[in-house]
């Protein structure tokens, strides 16, 4: 991982009409890093990728590969930047060679036809994933490990050097969980790309960022490696839940448990 400042915020903020979504965030992300975003639902991280991927606009400024957001165009910040989103259905009919072929728009003109080393980056961001053997394979028949592996390869296309993607293991089974983090810790160290990803399991966060993010009601709380960001202290502040951490040799044995509420105990327990 590179020592070199890829994007930076500077004391962003952000409203929606007049309630505060984000205030003064200061946030600096390293090429080649993996950046998990955490905090409970409202914390405002969606916004804040959205604010890093420039889709929407905030006070303050953030800056990718030494510029403001704000001084790309369109289509050049889709060249540097690629959005994972949630999978939309229109996309089901298509196969998954259409969908990752997506990743072609920002390098294209209108009437600019497909040339044979554009077909070639297409193969090879399938094999990177894994999916070269799906690739006529309708989307809608993927699984969604697939799935999201497909909109992994449609970033490849894209050359994006920034992957943004908002809860990209929301709803898939542990194995599908464990592929998708693997191939983007991956990206990030072979291929030096900067991922910043919103997460809602911390034990995931934990074992695949290089750096956390912690978020509580718009505000930053903490910011550093796994290690010195999920504490039971602050983890217990943000999530209003106790917890425990066990720790062992190497990050696969840094495991976060939280615990139910005394009350929630007692009203089991038939203690009223």
């Amino acid at each position: 991982m590179s020592q070199q400042a890829s994007l930076i915020a500077k004391q962003v903020s952000y409203k929606v009409g007049t309630k505060p979504i984000l205030s003064n965030i200061d946030l600096t992300v390293y090429q080649g890093e993996v950046l998990g975003v955490l905090g409970p639902n409202g914390a405002g991280k969606t916004s804040l990728l959205k604010i890093v991927s420039g889709q929407v606009a905030c006070q303050g400024d953030v800056h990718w590969q030494q510029k403001t957001l704000k001084e790309y165009g369109a289509m050049e910040r889709a060249r540097q930047i690629a959005v994972v989103n949630q999978i939309n259905e229109y996309v089901f009919s298509l196969d998954l060679q259409q969908i990752v072929r997506m990743g072609l728009l920002p390098h294209s003109s209108l009437l600019s036809k497909e040339g044979p080393e554009d077909a070639q980056n297409i193969i090879q961001a399938m094999k990177k994933v894994g999916l070269a053997d799906k690739a006529k394979q309708t989307f809608s028949s993927l699984s969604g490990g697939e799935q999201q592996r497909g909109l992994i390869a449609r970033a490849l296309v894209q050359k994006a050097k920034l992957i943004v993607l908002d809860e990209p293991v929301n709803h898939l089974d542990v194995f599908y969980q464990h592929q998708v983090l693997q191939l983007l810790t991956s990206l990030a160290k072979d291929l030096n790309v900067t991922v910043i990803m919103s997460l809602h399991d911390v034990n995931l966060a934990a074992h695949y960022c290089d750096k956390i993010a912690l978020l509580e009601q718009g505000k930053l709380i903490a910011k550093g490696t796994p290690e010195t960001v999920l504490t039971p202290k602050l983890l217990t502040q943000v999530f209003q839940l106790p917890c425990e951490i066990s720790k062992g040799l190497g990050a696969e044995n840094f495991h976060i448990n939280f615990y139910p509420p005394a009350q929630t105990a007692n009203a089991q327990s038939g203690d009223f």
